[in-house]
């Protein structure tokens, strides 16, 4: 369960960063492309089971 967690943590900020450094206008911009690369991430977490 902690791995699945970090998983998901990571999949947010790195969505985000990635956003953040490619351009995104602010940072709500930033944190809704995090938010995309949290559900895509819960979902591979999911179905993996």
């Amino acid at each position: 369960m902690v791995r699945d967690l970090a998983i998901l943590t990571a999949a947010f900020a790195l969505a985000s960063a990635l956003a953040g450094l490619l351009g995104a206008v602010n940072l709500g911009t930033a944190l809704a492309f995090g938010q995309i690369g949290f559900a895509i991430a819960l979902v591979w977490v999911l179905l993996r089971r």
